[in-house]
């Protein structure tokens, strides 16, 4: 294989845009504005620097695109190996990348590779990308500044395509350097690499293959889904292996810079036409479903990749100019975007056009990106989670061109923005935070309960907590949707590299519960929320626990920090029988601390008698099947004020006395008035008027919703707030609770 400057053919060719200069600074301003300039009087033009001619209209990139025959993609893997390679890295390895390959070659690899990158599978890998982004943004987000660029677009892209492709955190500083590597490989086929980078380039670009053909041959026949393992593990009709160990090595390292550098530049791109059309920030903020617009806008006004180019194969003539076979043809995607012989307002940033993914961005025809699916998750989710965390971010300057100068890939290496603080204080009430942890042990606690520990596959901090605090965890359901349950953390809260949670098989439940125990084991990825406190452990001298059955895992924790506050404190644990009291052992070692009541043995526990006496300076927590909280809230009405503290799996009855009728909200920050029907909640109310509010449960069990009362009268139905605490009428659960019925508008914050 040659590059094309090496070949011994005339160079001249016309008509030439004398005003066009690919390595200039208009180009990498706007490539689609800089292409304009030249389109209307040189559609077609012959570029000296990159000896190859420029296609500029739509009619005429799709023409290209559309035809292997004529317009063949395998100069594009035209990269010279040198000498020292060729024996592990022939030079005929190189020409089997996926975008430098021609069918059957090519429909054969990709009918593979697709398989890694259906849409459905993209889809449900939505809520691990949130919570990567959660985490990324926990890093920096005090800060106020940061190179938005390196510290988040590609932090994310990086985490999630190490995801895809199943590799851990060791091989990450391995993957990063091979999508730089991979960009100057391929651009090497159209501008050579000068020595010393040349080898250093090849050097690295082949030991990473070799240690990615290791992993591949680890895969064989494996039935994970991770890419390399999809790849690995296909077979072909004649029971062989589909490809060779070397060319998947191969795809993964077009994965690794396809995956990373372009989906990170489209984001950071975002960034920049967001500042400079504050109107669609707002409506998308206001409306998070046009996120993925934002996203096809971006790509459709500057494509990460702004060219794709093909090697014409026979005489042609496009836009009335003659091209040889033998010659280069560059498909300028930016300029086929904005064509105004195609799309109306062409250069405007709109996020609300008719058929907003009318673009050649991702290319066309059998070429279309792979992984494009990704991208389009990805973008859109990671500008998503950015803004609403940080709304005020904005670029320091708009017109910062730090870019790597190569023409095909114009790549950015930088973009500096900043942010008020505040923002991040505010979006602790208004973002529900995830994050993308893993399974590091799984045990059977007791019969029908499991016992699950969850760490960050790096081994890193976990956000802090107290005792008392719970997290949603998304499961599994396997028809898209992940089941979103909430459970008690049962470990340590000095512990910060782990959480705990004990799940009960409910026999009559939705389906949560059992998705938890048949597809959660060691090593499973799952997604769970921040974790969140409506039980705290508030300080006493003396505490009564009260358990039944799984109610017993966010009572451990509050031991534990009851011990460490040496206070006094009993606990009161109630089950089915011995066998279904989950954590016995480690409450063993309390002694006659602990009573344990076995149903089978014992009958219910005795509250009249436990609770019938007031105990001085005691609180009271309790924790377990609602049967059990109600006999505990009669069996301490005489109790003083705010001693018995509950948590409710499911939401307490609520008797009404009347009907309900409508009424008015004011959201006091946005002035915005809604009117709530007799048969809806705020919530829903709300969500209808396109405001931007965050809910779990929407049955008054998680606290996720709390909002402040400006003013007016709440009508309580939660199973959060105390009794004081709705008296206080400062705070309501607006998925379950209303206005008092002569109150007729409330005005709440947020």
């Amino acid at each position: 294989m040659t590059s094309l400057q090496d070949e011994a053919r005339p160079v001249g060719r016309c008509p030439v845009a004398h005003g066009f200069d690919a390595m200039g600074d208009d180009y990498y301003r706007d490539p689609a504005a800089h292409l304009a300039t030249v389109r209307d009087t040189s559609p077609v033009f012959w570029y000296p620097h990159l000896n190859a001619w420029i296609v500029t209209r739509r009619e005429d990139c799709l023409t290209v695109l559309s035809d292997w025959q004529t317009y063949s993609s395998a100069a594009n893997s035209a990269a010279d190996v040198p000498d020292k390679h060729r024996e592990v890295y022939p030079p005929d390895l190189v020409s089997k990348m996926i975008v430098g390959q021609d069918p059957p070659g090519h429909t054969e690899t990709r009918s593979v590779a697709q398989r890694g990158f259906v849409k459905e599978r993209m889809d449900r890998l939505q809520p691990e990308i949130e919570a990567r982004a959660h985490r990324i943004i926990d890093r920096f987000e005090n800060n106020g500044a940061a190179n938005l660029l390196e510290e988040y677009s590609l932090e994310l892209t990086t985490q999630t395509i190490m995801a895809l492709l199943g590799l851990g955190y060791e091989h990450e500083p391995m993957m990063r350097q091979l999508r730089d590597d991979l960009f100057a490989v391929l651009s090497s086929a159209h501008e050579p690499l000068p020595e010393p980078a040349r080898s250093e380039v090849w050097d690295r670009f082949v030991e990473a293959n070799l240690t990615l053909r290791a992993l591949v041959e680890e895969r064989r026949d494996s039935d994970a889904d991770d890419i390399i393992s999809v790849m690995a593990s296909a077979r072909a009709k004649d029971g062989s292996y589909a490809l060779p160990t070397p060319q998947i090595a191969l795809h993964v390292s077009e994965f690794a810079a396809a995956g990373t550098d372009t989906t990170a530049q489209a984001m950071t791109n975002a960034v920049l036409f967001l500042s400079e059309n504050p109107e669609a920030l707002r409506d998308a903020l206001a409306e998070p479903e046009l996120w993925p617009r934002v996203f096809e806008e971006t790509v459709r006004r500057r494509p990460s990749s702004t060219f794709t180019s093909r090697r014409v194969t026979r005489d042609v003539e496009l836009s009335g100019v003659r091209i040889s076979a033998g010659d280069m043809v560059w498909v300028a995607l930016a300029s086929a975007n904005t064509d105004p012989e195609h799309v109306e307002r062409p250069f405007a940033f709109d996020i609300h056009r008719p058929d907003p993914t009318d673009h050649l961005a991702f290319t066309a025809g059998r070429h279309t990106c792979l992984g494009n699916p990704l991208a389009r998750v990805q973008g859109a989710t990671g500008l998503r989670v950015l803004f609403e965390r940080l709304p005020s971010l904005r670029p320091d300057d708009t017109d910062e061109l730090d870019f790597l100068r190569m023409a095909l890939l114009p790549v950015r290496r930088s973009l500096q923005v900043h942010w008020d603080v505040a923002d991040v204080e505010r979006s602790r009430t208004r973002t529900v935070r995830t994050l993308a942890l893993e399974v590091t042990e799984r045990t059977e606690a007791s019969d029908g309960v499991v016992a699950l520990t969850l760490g960050h596959p790096d081994g890193g901090e976990l956000p802090p907590w107290k005792a008392g605090a719970h997290i949603d965890v998304h499961v599994p359901s396997g028809d898209g949707e992940p089941w979103v349950r909430q459970y008690s953390l049962s470990s340590d809260p000095l512990d910060r590299t782990s959480y705990r949670i004990g799940v009960l098989r409910e026999r009559a439940g939705r389906g949560g519960s059992a998705a938890v125990h048949d597809v959660l084991t060691v090593g499973s990825r799952v997604t769970v929320s921040w974790p969140r406190n409506n039980f705290r452990l508030l300080p006493s001298r003396r505490y009564l626990f009260v358990a039944g059955g799984i109610g017993i895992t966010p009572i451990l924790p509050m031991i534990r920090e009851a011990e460490r506050a040496g206070a006094e404190w009993h606990l009161v644990y109630g089950g089915r029988t011995h066998a279904s009291m989950a954590f016995r052992d480690e409450l063993a070692v309390h002694g006659d601390r602990v009573t344990v009541v076995p149903q089978d043995e014992h009958g219910l526990i005795d509250l009249p008698g436990l609770l019938g006496e007031v105990r001085e300076d005691t609180l009271v927590y309790a924790c377990g099947p609602e049967p059990l909280l109600r006999a505990v809230e009669e069996n301490t009405a005489h109790w003083p004020k705010n001693s018995l503290r509950l948590e409710r799996f499911a939401p307490k009855p609520v008797v009404r006395t009347v009907p309900d009728t409508p009424f008015q909200v004011e959201f006091a920050e946005s002035g915005t008035v809604v009117e709530v029907g007799a048969d809806e909640t705020i919530l829903e109310a709300a969500e209808k008027a396109g405001l931007a509010v965050v809910s779990s449960c929407k049955t008054g069990t998680c606290g996720t919703c709390e909002t402040p009362i400006v003013s007016g009268r709440a009508d309580h139905r939660d199973s959060i707030l105390t009794p004081s605490e709705q008296e206080a009428d400062r705070t309501m659960l607006i998925c379950v609770s209303r206005a008092a019925a002569d109150c007729p508008r409330l005005v709440l914050g947020g």
